[in-house]
């Protein structure tokens, strides 16, 4: 009955580890992410406009 709880529970502090770095790897993602998105917006702002036709 040891589970998924028995092999997470102390096996050398990796599991603790793993609980901070992928939230912390995630969120650093996403502000690269958005900085990338952010820095092509203000470099062709005619970009997002639709074009007439």
């Amino acid at each position: 009955m040891l589970g998924v709880a028995g092999v997470l529970a102390h096996e050398g502090g990796w599991d603790e580890m793993l609980l901070v770095a992928v939230p912390i790897a995630i969120l650093v993602l996403l502000l690269r992410i958005t900085t990338t998105r952010t820095s092509r917006a203000e470099a062709d702002p005619e970009a997002d406009k639709p074009q007439d036709t």
